[in-house]
């Protein structure tokens, strides 16, 4: 059975490139195959069929450069969902628009399956939850793309840590990635709220009001995402620090783990995973169990969205659970939001936020 696929936005993330992994010069103008519409096109068994966006110049790039008919090419996403049977659609919109876009999508005729939503899952927590509550309502999976969920090596460390529990009770982690903490961070919680299974308790925030992405994207001065970072409280005991200041240029998404069975390093720009088990009170270097190698940026990242589409095909075929659902990416945007609001007030922010801060909107783009 061959499944069909729909886009909302066909910007960087949708195929035509992202700023950070390709050339400035080719981004909106070649298709690249990490995105959606090359998970797409990877996957077995399902077809992207249609795309909508309101900008009909970037709509036409997109459609002929990958081959959708200009008879699918739909100016603005109503028309799309009122016109088209779809079994997933992906939303790869800007994250203060996810909102509309996903709630849009489980309630329309269009009557999708599954929707492939672009992280950070959105920019309330109050919008999360309305976005969760919908997709439960109409039967539909809300999948976030979280991308590191779905490379195997991470699939394979979440599986020592938590089934085989190479790092035992987890005291304390560290971790630093770049600017800002929307847009980008976000894979760093997600991945650290993903390896330790756990939810934050409380958080204390710094924000360095920087963010050096707006003038790539061409963004409004009005976007709130910038560098930042804090202090993490788990409801496991675990202690977390988090340092996403740091520029681009000079970045590495670093994270340590320190537990009471052993020691994890990560670097995932220079593909280093150390890890250390603890004897006797001797830390002992050894090679990670059923991880061959080592992370890399131009494999493992790539290959996640093929991953992915592969992952929305067994969750339409009824194979497999969500790897990536609502409720989990709604953990690490509080964790962000925290950060903000604790930055602005003084003061320490528990977690789940109070109702009337969960109506805060960080903007990004």
């Amino acid at each position: 059975m061959s499944y069909r696929a729909g886009i909302i936005g066909t910007g960087g993330i949708a195929g035509m490139g992202i700023l950070g992994m390709h050339d400035e010069e080719t981004i909106g103008n070649e298709k690249v195959r990490a995105s959606h519409a090359g998970g797409y096109n990877a996957a077995d068994d399902l077809e992207l069929v249609a795309i909508a966006d309101i900008d009909e110049e970037r709509l036409d790039t997109f459609g002929e450069a990958w081959d959708i008919p200009e008879q699918s090419r739909y100016v603005g996403h109503d028309s799309m969902l009122a016109a088209e049977d779809l079994d997933v659609v992906s939303v790869c919109t800007p994250s203060f628009l996810h909102h509309e876009h996903v709630v849009d999508a489980a309630t329309s005729d269009a009557d999708p399956d599954v929707i492939w939503c672009e992280k950070p899952i959105a920019s309330q927590v109050s919008a999360a939850e309305e976005m969760i509550c919908v997709c439960d309502q109409t039967d539909t999976e809300l999948l976030v793309n979280h991308s590191f969920r779905f490379t195997e090596d991470l699939q394979a460390l979440h599986r020592l840590i938590q089934e085989e529990e190479i790092l035992g009770d987890i005291h304390s982690v560290s971790a630093q990635f770049r600017m800002e903490l929307l847009r980008n961070s976000t894979h760093l919680l997600d991945t650290l709220v993903y390896l330790l299974d756990a939810r934050a308790d409380s958080v204390n925030g710094y924000i360095n009001g920087k963010n050096e992405a707006l003038d790539t994207l061409d963004a409004q001065d009005d976007v709130d995402d910038a560098g930042g970072g804090g202090m993490v409280n788990l409801d496991n005991g675990t202690f977390v620090t988090i340092d996403c200041t740091i520029p681009r240029a000079d970045s590495s998404m670093m994270i340590s783990f320190i537990g009471s069975a052993g020691k994890l390093y990560m670097n995932n720009d220079d593909g280093e995973w150390r890890y250390w088990r603890l004897e006797d009170g001797e830390h002992i270097e050894e090679p990670l169990p059923d991880i061959e190698g080592s992370w890399s940026w131009n494999e493992d990242y790539r290959d996640s969205f093929a991953n992915a589409a592969t992952h929305v095909r067994a969750l339409l075929d009824g194979d497999s659970e969500n790897y990536s659902p609502g409720v989990e990416a709604k953990r690490s945007l509080e964790i962000i939001v925290g950060f903000y609001i604790s930055h602005y007030t003084g003061s320490r922010v528990d977690i789940p936020l109070a109702r009337p801060l969960r109506d805060i909107r960080i903007k990004s783009w």
